[in-house]
C-alpha cells in the first residue's frame, strides 16, 4: 500500500511538472514581439507608398516643365531601395519570406519597381529632347521674325501673312505639346507644308532659320506621343497595388498571430487552472500523508514492543536448536569436504593408474622371458657345452643374443623404475591433497613463509605427467615477488586444480600448440595475483557466472567439485578467484587475487 501511494505521488509531481512546462512553453510562444512588428513593418511600406508617389509627382513636374533637374526623380527610388531593404531585413529575422505566397508578393513589388525604373529612364531621355525643342521655340521664331521687319514696304503684306502662319505654327506647335491629338498634330502637319512653301518665296537668308524651326517642330511632333505614352505606362506600373497586397498579407498574417496568441492565452488558463489543480491535491495527500505517518508511527511503535517480547521468546528458542544446527553445519562441512578429497584424489588417480598400467604392460613384454630360453639351450648342452658354443651355429650366437639381452634388460628395469618413481610421486600427490583437505576441518589456517614461484614449481611438479603426455607447453611469467606469509594447503590445492583444468581445456587442441601461461605479480602493492592461463576450448559466456558453481561442469567425465573448492579456499584467504575467456576457441585466464602479507609485516 506505502508503495502504491509513493508511486501515486511520484506520478501526480511528474504530471505537475509536465505542466509547469506547457506553462512555460506557451508563455514563451505568447510573449512573442511580433506584434509591433508588424506596425513597424506596414510603417515601412507605407513610407515606401509616399516616396512613389513623390516620384510620380517629380515626373509630372518634369513633364509640364516646371523643373529641369532630374535628380529629384533619382531621390525617391533610392529612398525606396533602402527602405525595402530593412523592410526585407525584418522579414527574414521573422521567417515570413520562406513562405511561398510572401515570395511571390516580393518578387512582384521586385518586378514593378523594375519595369517603372526602366520607363522613368525613358522619360527622362526623351523628354529632356522635348523640352529642349519646346524651350528653342521661342529664339527659332524670332530668328524668323526680325529679318522679316527689316524687308521693304511693298513686301510687307505677303512677308506679314508669311510671318502669321509662322507664328500660327509655333502657337500650334506649343498647344500640342499641352494636349497632344490628333487635330492637333494635322494642323501642325499643314503648318509645316505651308512653311516649307513660304520658305521658298523668301530670300536665302531665311532658309536656315525655317530649317531649324521646321526640324524642332517635327522632334515635338514626334517626341510628345512617346512622353505622354510613357507617362501612361509609368503611371499604369502596379507599384502601389504590389505594396498594398504585401500590408494585405502582413494585415493577414498579424491577425492569424493575434489569433495564435488568443489560443495560447486558452491554453494557459486551462493549463494553470490544471497545475493548480494538481497541486491542491498534492498539498491535500501530502498533509493526510503526514497523518498516516503520524499513525503509522504509534503503530510502530506498539508493534516494536510486542516484537521484543516476541524476540525474546524466539531467542531462547534459536538457543536450544544453535547446538543441533552446529552439528548440521559439522556434518555438510565434512560431506563437502570428503567430495572435494574424493574429486582431487580422482585427478592424480588418472596418473597413478597409467603408470600401473605402463609397469604392467613393460612386465608382460619384458624381455626378460628371452633369458629363460637361453638358458634352455644352455641347460640342453650342459656336456658339450664348449663345443655348443664355438661349433654350433645357434651357440655361436648366444653370447650375442646375451650381451643383446642384458642391455634391454637394463632400459626395461630403468623404464620401470622411473615409472614407478613417478608413481610414488602421485601417492605422494595424494597425500598432499588429503592433508590439504583435511586442513578444511580445522578451525584456524595455518600460515607460513612461502615463496609463491617454488610453489608454482610444486603444483608443476604434481601434475608433469599428465603435462607431458598431453605435450603441454609451459610459459612462466614471474614477477619479483618476495617471500610472503601464506596457507600453503589452500594455494596449493587451488593451483594444482586450475593447472589440471589448463591442461583437460587443451585435450582436443590439434590445430595449434597447446601452451600453458603461469604468471606472478604484485598489483597495486598491496594484492598477490597469480595467474593461469591457456589457449583452450575457452568458456562460453552463458557459463561464465556458473563456472565456480557446486557440481558445475563442461566435461562428460567431469564433477564441478574442484573450481568450487577452488573458490571456497580463495575467499577464506580473504581473497577471490575469477574467470574470463573471449568466447569459444579462445582459451581462458583464471586470476587468484590475495592479500599481500610480506614476512617483515607477519613477524
Amino acid at each position: 500500500m506505502k508503495t502504491y501511494h509513493r508511486r501515486n505521488l511520484l506520478l501526480l509531481s511528474g504530471v505537475a511538472l509536465l505542466l509547469a512546462s506547457t506553462l512555460l512553453f506557451l508563455y514563451l510562444k505568447s510573449s512573442s514581439d511580433q506584434t509591433s512588428t508588424y506596425a513597424e513593418s506596414r510603417d515601412l511600406i507605407g513610407r515606401i507608398k509616399q516616396f512613389d508617389a513623390q516620384w510620380e509627382t517629380e515626373i509630372l513636374k518634369a513633364r509640364i516643365a516646371i523643373s529641369h533637374n532630374y535628380d529629384p526623380l533619382v531621390a525617391p527610388l533610392n529612398e525606396m531601395t533602402q527602405l525595402w531593404e530593412q523592410f526585407e531585413t525584418m522579414e527574414s529575422s521573422h521567417g515570413r519570406t520562406d513562405s511561398p505566397i510572401w515570395r511571390v508578393s516580393h518578387d512582384a513589388y521586385h518586378a514593378a519597381i523594375q519595369e517603372k525604373t526602366r520607363l522613368v529612364e525613358q522619360f527622362k531621355s526623351h523628354n529632356a529632347v522635348l523640352r529642349n525643342s519646346l524651350a528653342f521655340l521661342p529664339t527659332a521664331e524670332d530668328d524668323i521674325q526680325e529679318p522679316l521687319a527689316q524687308l521693304l514696304d511693298e513686301d510687307k503684306l505677303q512677308l506679314q501673312n508669311i510671318a502669321t502662319d509662322t507664328y500660327d505654327l509655333l502657337l500650334s506647335s506649343l498647344e500640342f505639346a499641352q494636349v497632344a491629338s490628333d487635330d492637333k498634330a494635322a494642323d501642325i502637319l499643314v503648318g509645316l507644308n505651308k512653311l516649307r512653301v513660304n520658305k521658298e518665296r523668301l530670300p536665302e537668308q531665311f532658309h536656315s532659320p525655317i530649317d531649324v524651326l521646321s526640324n524642332h517642330i517635327a522632334l515635338i511632333l514626334r517626341e510628345q506621343p512617346v512622353v505622354n505614352r510613357l507617362l501612361e505606362n509609368i503611371e499604369a506600373v502596379p507599384v502601389a497595388a504590389r505594396l498594398d497586397n504585401i500590408t494585405s498579407l502582413l494585415n493577414q498574417d498579424q491577425q492569424q498571430t493575434d489569433a495564435a496568441n488568443r489560443r495560447y492565452h486558452f491554453y494557459m488558463l486551462v493549463f494553470s487552472t490544471l497545475l493548480v489543480m494538481v497541486l491542491v491535491y498534492l498539498a491535500i495527500r501530502l498533509m493526510r500523508s503526514f497523518g498516516e505517518i503520524n499513525r503509522v508511527n504509534k503503530a510502530l511503535q506498539t508493534a516494536n514492543d510486542v516484537l521484543e517480547q516476541r524476540v525474546e521468546e524466539r531467542t531462547r528458542e534459536l538457543k536450544d536448536t544453535q547446538s543441533e544446527l552446529l552439528d548440521t553445519a559439522r556434518q555438510a562441512g565434512m560431506a563437502e569436504i570428503a567430495t572435494n578429497v574424493l574429486h582431487n584424489v580422482g585427478n592424480v588417480l588418472n596418473s597413478v593408474n597409467i603408470s600401473a598400467d605402463l609397469v604392467t604392460r613393460k612386465l608382460r613384454s619384458s624381455k626378460a622371458q628371452g633369458l629363460g630360453k637361453a638358458m634352455q639351450l644352455i641347460n640342453a648342452h650342459q656336456d658339450d657345452l664348449g663345443n655348443f658354443l664355438t661349433q654350433d651355429e645357434k651357440g655361436k650366437l648366444l653370447p650375442g643374443y646375451l650381451n643383446q639381452l642384458v642391455e634391454a634388460i637394463a632400459l626395461e628395469q630403468q623404464g620401470m623404475t622411473d615409472e614407478l618413481a613417478q608413481l610414488s610421486k602421485s601417492v605422494d600427490h595424494i597425500k598432499d591433497i588429503v592433508a590439504t583437505q583435511q586442513s578444511y576441518a580445522g578451525a584456524n589456517s595455518l600460515m607460513e613463509p612461502l615463496h609463491i614461484s617454488e610453489l608454482l614449481e610444486d603444483a608443476l611438479r604434481m601434475n608433469a605427467g599428465a603435462l607431458t603426455r598431453h605435450h603441454v607447453t609451459v610459459v612462466k611469467e614471474y614477477g619479483d615477488v618476495p617471500q610472503v606469509m601464506g596457507d600453503k594447503h589452500r594455494l596449493l590445492l587451488i593451483l594444482i586444480n586450475l593447472i589440471s583444468n589448463a591442461k583437460y581445456a587443451m585435450t582436443d587442441l590439434s590445430n595449434r600448440p597447446r601452451q600453458m601461461t603461469l604468471g606472478v605479480k604484485v598489483v597495486e602493492d598491496t594484492i598477490l595475483q597469480i595467474s593461469v592461463k591457456d589457449d583452450g576450448e575457452g568458456i562460453e559466456p552463458e557459463n561464465m557466472t556458473r563456472i565456480f558453481a557446486h557440481g558445475f561442469t563442461t566435461r562428460k567425465e567431469g564433477h564441478g567439485f574442484g573450481l568450487h573448492s577452488c573458490a571456497l579456499a580463495a575467499i577464506e584467504m580473504n581473497g577471490h578467484l575469477t574467470a574470463h575467456s573471449d568466447g569459444p576457441g579462445k582459451g581462458a585466464l583464471f586470476t587468484l587475487q590475495i592479500p599481500l602479507k610480506p614476512v617483515m609485516e607477519e613477524a
